[in-house]
């Protein structure tokens, strides 16, 4: 009896290459009998173009926790709770629940959709209007940017949290090395509100952490904190260690970071809800103020929070959804995704003020004297309410273990957005994707040394204030306008109904092409509009400062217009030619050669 062995790969295949074993057997008698199996490819994966196929997910909820962790960050915590409390309590639900319905939900699911759909990241998908191209590269951008200081304050809840496993913690007395002779308990100082005292624990945010006493501006930032500079380095080596194989690793690092808050935010609200004076915290954050509504104000606050905190403009949601498999329901993960990101910014608030009602009622003041959003909520009354509870480090430990886990997921979103962004883009980085990855972060590294100065604060509140403002609902706005009109919202239609089975239906449809492009519009005019200069406290940073955080947020608008210039002056022929070119997806070039242009009919501009 003897036996051959032969290897077959098909050349085409929808779900993917395959070996095909062949084993020939022959009997004694002279018959034969085939059998078959199928044995897993040794090599990777290809297309029948030839191309490398994409990495998907491991796991579904991979995907939805990687975007849950990502929506839902440290604003959540110290931003939404803080607004809800100053306009108007539960009637500031009425303007955010209004803006999350017409323009948050629909440009999160555009968002999905279209990186599913294209699978690519936040440049290549403008295959589907070339001369939009410029506002991939300004997504991007803006998340490099932005992880120019966002890792800064992981970095900062990393030294609280060595600092928590001591028997007492630091920012609990003024008799410290690094106190001023303004430091005052609450205890000895009724006059909170006097501006010449601090507390212990504002002292030691500012003074032992940040060292901001040895800084006279952002003109005298001195060297690198080793302490800081030691924190800002594990939180880059967890960052690359996360990222550094793709949505393999980074699919797995969200169980922990995109859970754990939500374990946290519960066993504090359990905790906070037994102090005295927490349901009267908790009372004036829910206390409804429907006159309130009446105040513009609290309408563009509203749109303004539903705007960031949703992450959309980052490019991190279009990178996620690309390695999504192409018939996954990006619909259903769309309302589940920000539904579960506003559930989470609301629930944080009953946390926060179960606590600052407590540190009403403990120092005998008023609410509004301990109410405070930013960094100042979690990195100094947060602490200080945690300091005076039995058992305080476990509580401390407890409480920066979340900031962590809520700062991580985060922070890999927008590293994930550049870098799959770029290696789409320039493909020969695909076979490199780890030193190209080590290269990103080492250089987010260096740029974030310039925070963990004496002065490194100054540098902070320029890049919080300019490198993710105007710029990204500017991105957001010419990304909406792009794919709504110019790409066409039936076209658009037509590619989700390809991967879902049904279309969009016309709520969806309007608020693509019409509500959420003029809501992007209303807000990005508002923005320049009431612009202020940053400050930090009393600190008015000087003039060349705000030239260069305008230089900075100008350079990542800037892409647009210059990436549109740059491809009408590459295409060939006339004028007209490469217009059309230019605003027609690459896959219907060859329609441009016959004269049909869609987008040169009053039809395509019309329908909806």
């Amino acid at each position: 009896m003897s036996s051959v062995v032969a290897s077959e790969k098909p050349t085409s295949n929808t779900m993917g290459p395959k070996e095909v074993e062949l084993i020939l057997v022959k009997e004694q008698n002279g018959v034969q009998f085939t059998s078959s199996t199928l044995v897993a490819p040794t090599l990777t994966q290809t297309n029948p173009s030839g191309e490398e196929e994409r990495e998907t997910w491991g796991k579904k909820i991979d995907f939805l926790l990687s975007v849950i962790g990502f929506a839902v960050d440290l604003a959540n915590v110290w931003r939404f709770p803080y607004l809800c409390y100053k306009n108007g309590g539960g009637a500031f639900l009425v303007p955010y629940l209004f803006f999350m319905v017409i323009a948050g939900m629909p440009l999160f699911y555009m968002e999905l959709a279209v990186g599913q759909y294209n699978r690519e990241g936040a440049a290549g998908v403008w295959k589907i209007c070339p001369i939009f191209k410029g506002v991939g590269f300004t997504v991007i951008l803006i998340s490099l940017y932005v992880g120019f200081y966002y890792n800064v304050i992981i970095s900062w809840a990393l030294f609280y949290l060595f600092s928590s496993f001591t028997g007492e913690l630091p920012w609990v007395h003024c008799n410290n090395t690094w106190n001023s002779p303004n430091c005052s308990d609450w205890a000895d100082n009724n006059s909170v509100s006097d501006i010449y005292k601090a507390t212990p624990a504002q002292e030691y945010f500012e003074r032992a952490v940040l060292h901001i006493q040895d800084s006279n501006g952002i003109d005298d930032l001195g060297r690198p904190r080793w302490q800081l500079t030691s924190c800002l380095a594990v939180v880059i080596v967890l960052l690359y260690f996360s990222l550094w194989k793709g949505v393999k690793t980074s699919g797995k690092v969200v169980w922990i970071t995109a859970t754990m808050p939500y374990v946290v935010l519960t066993v504090l609200l359990l905790r906070g809800v037994t102090l005295p004076g927490a349901i009267d915290g908790i009372k004036a954050y829910l206390s409804v103020d429907f006159l309130r509504l009446c105040d513009a104000k609290v309408w563009i606050e509203a749109a303004t929070q539903i705007c960031f905190s949703l992450g959309v403009g980052f490019g991190v949601l279009i990178a996620f959804s690309s390695y999504n498999k192409f018939s996954n329901n990006c619909y259903r993960d769309a309302i589940i995704t920000s539904s579960i990101n506003s559930l989470t910014s609301f629930f944080s608030g009953f946390v926060v003020f179960s606590f600052l009602g407590y540190m009403s009622y403990k120092h005998n003041v008023a609410l509004d004297k301990v109410a405070r959003d930013g960094a100042g909520l979690v990195f100094v009354i947060y602490p200080e309410a945690i300091a005076t509870l039995p058992g305080s480090s476990v509580w401390a430990v407890i409480f920066f273990i979340m900031l962590l886990t809520l700062g991580i997921d985060s922070a890999m979103g927008g590293m994930e957005s550049v870098i799959t962004g770029l290696i789409d883009e320039f493909k020969c980085l695909h076979r490199h994707r780890e030193l190209f990855t080590l290269f990103i972060v080492v250089a987010t590294f260096l740029i974030s040394l310039f925070c963990v100065t004496n002065g490194g604060m100054y540098v902070f509140t320029l890049l919080d204030h300019f490198a993710a403002g105007t710029s990204i609902l500017f991105g957001v706005l010419i990304e909406a306008i792009g794919i709504a009109w110019f790409y066409g919202v039936d076209r658009f239609s037509d590619d989700i109904e390809e991967m879902i089975g049904h279309r969009p239906g016309k709520y969806w449809r309007l608020c693509w092409k019409f509500v959420s492009p003029c809501f992007l519009l209303f807000m990005v005019v508002v923005s320049f509009a009431t612009f202020n200069p940053p400050n930090y406290g009393s600190y008015t940073f000087p003039p060349w400062a705000n030239m260069l955080g305008w230089c900075l947020a100008m350079s990542s608008m800037t892409m647009v217009p210059l990436y549109a210039i740059y491809k009408l002056c590459t295409l060939p022929g006339k004028f007209c030619d490469r217009l059309a070119y230019a605003i027609t997806p690459e896959t219907e070039h060859h329609l441009v050669d016959t004269g049909e242009v869609r987008q040169f009919t009053l039809h395509h501009w019309l329908v909806v």
